[in-house]
């Protein structure tokens, strides 16, 4: 009797992994059935058509590779193929695995790197490594019971998923060794940690099968591959109590049918007119491609058609803790390891696609003249704060943009998370922010307190939003620090912008910061992400921080 299978289930999606789906589908008490396929577009084909899973065959990978299927296609190239494949879908693969591409070791390496990849189960079959294919030649040697059953196990010990599958594949009616022995070696398997055999027979009836089954009595579930006895009702594999038929290379073969009939018709007629009706649209390729989803993505990622991100950076200050370093010069433009800070900035923004760069200025402003970028002004700089640096800039805060402190360095992919964000604003803060010391007499941080503190996981990509941002707020609240840059969207960017306007008529722009302007934000119900990086950035206010900046770099 076949029992039920010992699910693994994904405590993330709530759906059993693609390995518990196979092994369901092995244990299951009714036929179920695997189709064919080779690369990434005839898997998705499968999965379209309805089939609950994919069988990786070694014949229609190596065929399409324009090679043999004796194992000139290394596992490397299989493992390749059939991540394209994996990734491409969301049904189980079981692949044929020849003969484990080697002994024991070998098959380890094999069943590890195929659980990375998400592929649920392998085939292998006990003959000789390199691989003769099953329907070429007479009497074919079979492994050793002892070595493949040491193989069998090695697989078993190396798989990192409980539910991966490993079925063995039983090659003694190809060798014409007869029903004994098959079924001699289907119990050494079984005993070694087979979850399945593979029964494979090249007569044109499934007599030599169901013998097999008949004599096998449900001991663990059988696996069929009915290339040769095309005609046995499937009514038939039914009632001998197979539990999976393989259709295991007719996607191949009808594709090149096709492909040959419709090469010979465009070399006759040297025209598409006559071929072209009988195929699918281009269009079809790029839905079977997925082309959908990424026009989705591009609309979310990257800025509308003509649009050019901008980020708008804040350096008009002097940095008077600085000294002589910046007697002459704004500290935006002092050199860190023969480059200015603000030059190193512009870059990391411009890795991340963001083109359009303003840079408000201040202090010694004609000394900011780096090539290909827009300068405003705000010639009250000494008298003035953060946020009326920001409205100096309004025209340009418009559509997806940044909005930046000109003396910060911080890594480059801190920009890409940002742009991730689905809030109206996306700030970047340090989850370690209790680490980060200075000796800066007064020296000040701005605290970010969020709706939930960090989980300790960077990759956790659940919605974390600001609840308060400022200078003083109790230790106990703090959650984080903000690094200096955020990320403001179509939405985000009209909110900053009205909000400057209302900072302007009730006189609170001249003395505020940009705290102050996003607590304002805050409190008026704009939604302000957060997004948590680990440290690795730092703000240049004083000759400490001059030296740490060439070490940061």
């Amino acid at each position: 009797m076949r029992g039920k299978a010992d699910h693994n289930w994904n405590s993330q999606a709530e759906t059993p992994s693609k390995a518990a789906r196979l092994r369901a589908m092995l244990t299951s008490p009714e036929l179920e059935f695997l189709m064919e396929a080779h690369n990434g577009l005839s898997a998705k084909i499968v999965e379209e058509a309805g089939f609950k899973g994919i069988w990786a065959s070694g014949l229609s990978m190596s065929a399409a590779l324009g090679v043999r299927d004796s194992n000139e296609a290394s596992w490397t190239q299989v493992m390749e193929v059939l991540e394209f494949m994996s990734d491409a879908t969301t049904v189980p693969i079981l692949v044929d695995g020849d003969t484990g591409w080697g002994n024991f070791n070998n098959m380890r390496r094999a069943v590890t790197k195929l659980c990375q990849r998400g592929i649920a189960g392998i085939c292998i079959e006990d003959k000789l490594f390199p691989k003769t294919n099953s329907f070429i030649g007479e009497g074919q040697p079979l492994a050793d019971i002892d070595e493949f059953c040491g193989k069998i196990k090695a697989g078993k010990d190396s798989q990192t998923d409980s539910d991966f599958s490993v079925v063995a594949r039983l090659e003694a009616f190809i060798a014409g060794r007869g029903l004994g022995e098959a079924l001699k070696r289907a119990e050494a398997y079984h005993a070694a940690g087979a979850d399945a055999v593979l029964v494979h027979s090249k007569q044109s009836t499934a007599d030599e099968i169901v013998s097999f089954a008949r004599e096998w009595a449900g001991r663990c579930p059988i696996v069929i591959v009915p290339t040769k006895y095309t005609q046995t009702p499937t009514d038939d594999f039914r009632d001998a109590g197979i539990s999976v038929a393989i259709w295991a290379n007719h996607n191949l073969r009808a594709a090149i049918t096709a492909m040959r009939e419709t090469s010979r018709q465009i070399f006759r007629e040297e025209s598409l007119a006559g071929v072209d009706g009988g195929m699918v649209t281009v269009k079809e390729v790029f839905e079977l491609a997925g082309n959908e989803e990424l026009a989705e993505a591009e609309k979310r990622y990257l800025p509308a058609a003509g649009e050019t991100m901008t980020a708008v950076f804040l350096a008009a200050s002097r940095g008077a803790a600085l000294g002589a370093l910046t007697e002459d010069r704004p500290k935006c433009m002092i050199d860190v390891r023969g480059q200015p800070l603000l030059r190193r900035l512009i870059e990391n923004f411009k890795e991340s696609g963001v083109r359009d760069i303003v840079v408000v200025r201040g202090y010694k402003k004609e000394k900011i003249n780096l090539p290909s970028i827009t300068t405003v002004d705000n010639d009250l700089y000494a008298n003035t704060g953060e946020a009326a640096s920001l409205a100096c800039a309004i025209d340009h805060i418009q559509g997806d943009c940044f909005v930046s402190y000109g003396d910060i360095l911080f890594r480059q992919h801190y920009l890409d998370q940002l742009m991730t964000g689905d809030d109206d604003i996306t700030i970047a803060v340090d989850a370690l922010w209790k680490e980060r010391k200075s000796d800066a007499e007064g020296w000040v941080r701005d605290l970010v307190s969020c709706s939930r503190p960090f989980s300790g996981d960077y990759l956790d990509d659940d919605p974390v939003i600001v609840k308060r941002i400022g200078n003083q707020l109790d230790p106990a609240e703090v959650d984080g620090e903000w690094i200096g840059v955020a990320r403001l969207s179509r939405r985000g960017s009209e909110r900053v912008r009205a909000e400057i306007e209302a900072m302007r008529e009730d006189a609170t722009l001249p003395q505020s910061s940009m705290l102050d302007l996003l607590q304002r934000l805050v409190d008026k119900g704009t939604s302000i992400g957060a997004v948590y990086v680990p440290g690795q950035w730092l703000d240049v206010d004083d000759a400490a921080d001059f030296t740490r900046a060439g070490k940061f770099l």
